[in-house]
């Protein structure tokens, strides 16, 4: 396989369904801070906590997942698709870990330990994709629970950084007004 093809020199590339479209367009936008989320992920693993790093790199395999999905106008039956259960797992980690958390009683900083800062900036990349996927959205067809799989993820990495900080031993930051 060519890393180079020098199809996308004149600023197009191909979608799934190899449609050529600029590489401006809503659709490579969603798709392409999707990959930037991905690879930020990356960045952060290893946590030092297994079952973090486990669920960090199901999230990655499933970023893929919604790139596929963004990267393709009309999906087939056999395609990668977003599905509700993509959402339902995000959900269930934030259940579980929210019973290790002390509630929340107010807005807190995006710091802590290295890891925990970390997330907390993957989890501002995953709510501009976000954005770009509900931009996308406005303008043309997409699957809902892609931006809905966003949504809940933004919450879950929110979640993950707060785990991370506690057990870093990492007291949360209230802002000051």
């Amino acid at each position: 396989m060519t890393i180079y093809t020098g199809r996308g020199d004149e600023g197009k590339t191909d979608l799934r369904d190899m449609t050529r479209v600029s590489k401006a367009s809503s659709r490579i936008e969603a798709y392409g801070v999707v990959d930037e989320l991905n690879a930020l992920i990356g960045t952060v693993r290893p946590t030092g906590y297994e079952d973090v790093d486990e669920r960090l790199e199901a999230i990655q395999n499933h970023l893929h997942v919604v790139q596929a999905d963004f990267a393709n106008p009309d999906a087939d039956e056999d395609d990668p698709v977003v599905r509700t259960e993509h959402v339902e797992t995000i959900e269930d980690w934030i259940d579980e870990y929210d019973e290790e958390l002390e509630p929340l009683t107010s807005f807190i900083l995006p710091t802590g330990s290295e890891h925990g800062a970390r997330l907390h900036h993957v989890r501002t990349v995953c709510r501009r994709a976000e954005r770009r996927a509900v931009a996308l959205a406005s303008e043309e067809p997409v699957n809902e629970q892609a931006i809905e799989y966003l949504n809940r993820l933004s919450d879950g990495l929110f979640t993950f950084a707060r785990v991370v900080n506690q057990r870093d031993g990492e007291p949360e930051e209230e802002p000051t007004y």
